[in-house]
């Protein structure tokens, strides 16, 4: 049962193209997944993958998966392979177009699709900043950066007022993808019909003004930030970027890859609308496979050459590792030269037991809530070092000295993510555990059986 206001609202928007609409609502829902490029190359997932797939014709990773089949019950899911996420969620990242070496900000960020989207255009190089201001959903999203195997990721529980005090235009692009009244999500998510009312669209529609105050200081010139909702009020679409716009003129719209079936954003449906408001994009879910969603590009004015030299500025000293010795880090030195072939660049860092790999170039984090400031390498324990779970989801068979592979289509495989045992005959030591060649756990082999380090937390009963 859908809400009337919201109805009547509908109607006057779309007039003959209302009845679609509606009728798109009786239609199941698309289902997609999106390819994790981290961890593996398009052509060799799809020679092996185990799925009925059909490309999302706006991305190359994205591809549609049919009623009835379960990615994410998938060990390939498990390894972080791909994500399963929402065709129409994944417009917002593409536009974005994050390259290697860059400092880029996702403000509202979780449970993490969005995040891991841009991480692959990253390619392990750069600083990826994942920001989450409710901590339970702060977690969700560290722990899809941990599975997705991303190195360069440094997850924060923060608000965007106190992240714009620590970051004075020092991001070359930014995500905003903004909390909403998640009219776009009424076909799969019944919680967002019975929430809805027009004074929670206009609550919305001023916490999002405040959110992209923030973005717009913390972006350098000749920056891109990336402004999206999954909900069709206009009031939270035309109308927040266009008094966005009309406060900031050092920011103007661009146009994105637009593909067939996707709207523009439509003067008429806001007060005072912004000059090229047609340039933002409508995704209607009557018009392609996908929910509802609402995308524009905004550019600020600069020399984006010059922002790429950017560091540390109006930020606190660089962070340097304390009390980090090689006497107190031999364990994980001799780890690393008995197990590893190679580790990416980094700086160590250690909070407690527990040793991470952060990216060269991360300011000071001081003050600010950090769930996850770059890889976590493992735990420094009496006498040994433990690799983490995360490092393993990170790895390939490559760059380890041990290996032990199993097939998808195996049952080892199966009593290996419920935490069982199992014979190897094989030399002792830490082993990567994979699956068709994707990392996705530890073993550690000892007089013939393989101990399982597979994360209690994450083990799989059924």
């Amino acid at each position: 049962m859908l809400p009337t206001q919201f109805l009547e609202r509908m109607k006057e928007m779309l007039g003959d193209e209302y009845p679609a609409f509606l009728c798109s609502y009786e239609q199941n829902k698309s289902q997609a997944l999106r390819l994790n490029t981290l961890k593996s190359d398009k052509e060799a997932f799809l020679r092996n993958q185990p799925f009925t797939l059909s490309p999302v014709p706006w991305t190359e990773a994205g591809y549609y998966y049919p009623e009835g089949e379960h990615p994410g019950k998938h060990p390939y899911h498990a390894a972080g392979v791909y994500y399963v996420q929402e065709a129409s969620a994944m417009v917002p990242a593409e536009w974005l177009e994050a390259a290697p070496g860059e400092l880029i900000l996702d403000l509202c960020a979780a449970p993490g699709g969005k995040t891991t989207q841009i991480a692959a255009g990253m390619k392990g190089e750069g600083i990826l900043f994942s920001n989450e201001i409710h901590s339970e959903r702060a977690g969700i999203l560290s722990e899809n950066v941990e599975r997705m195997g991303i190195r360069n990721a440094v997850v924060l529980n923060e608000t965007p007022q106190k992240l714009s005090a620590y970051f004075p235009e020092y991001f070359h692009r930014i995500l905003v993808d903004a909390p909403c009244s998640g009219e776009g999500m009424f076909r799969k998510n019944e919680e967002a019909v019975q929430q809805w009312s027009i004074e929670n669209v206009n609550r919305c529609a001023v916490r999002q003004d405040e959110i992209l105050e923030y973005a717009a200081g913390m972006l350098c010139p000749g920056g891109r930030l990336v402004y999206s909702t999954c909900t069709f009020a206009p009031a939270e679409n035309e109308g927040t970027v266009s008094r966005f716009l009309s406060r900031h003129p050092e920011f103007y719209l661009m146009e994105g890859k637009k593909t067939e079936g996707m709207g523009d954003g439509e003067a008429k449906w806001t007060d005072k609308p912004a000059d090229g408001i047609h340039k933002t994009i409508r995704i209607w879910p009557h018009k392609v496979k996908g929910e509802g969603h609402f995308v524009a590009v905004l550019q600020k004015s600069g020399k984006a050459e010059a922002a790429r030299s950017l560091k540390s500025k109006n930020i606190q000293k660089e962070m340097t590792p304390k009390g980090l010795t090689k006497k107190e880090l031999g364990d994980f030195f001799s780890f690393r030269q008995e197990f590893l072939k190679n580790l990416p660049a980094g700086k160590l860092l250690r909070f407690g037991e527990q040793l991470y790999l952060v990216p060269e170039e991360i300011p000071s984090l001081a003050g600010l809530r950090v769930l996850r400031p770059g890889l976590h390498l493992g735990t420094l324990k009496k006498n040994r070092f433990e690799p983490s779970h995360a490092l393993a989801l990170s790895l390939g068979p490559d760059e380890v000295s041990l290996c032990y592979d199993i097939s998808a289509g195996d049952n080892t495989i199966r009593e290996y993510l419920r935490g069982q045992t199992f014979p190897v005959s094989s030399e002792k030591g830490w082993y990567l555990i994979t699956v068709d060649g994707y990392g996705i756990g530890w073993g550690k082999l000892a007089g013939g059986m393989m101990k399982n380090h597979y994360p209690k937390g994450l083990r799989c009963y059924s």
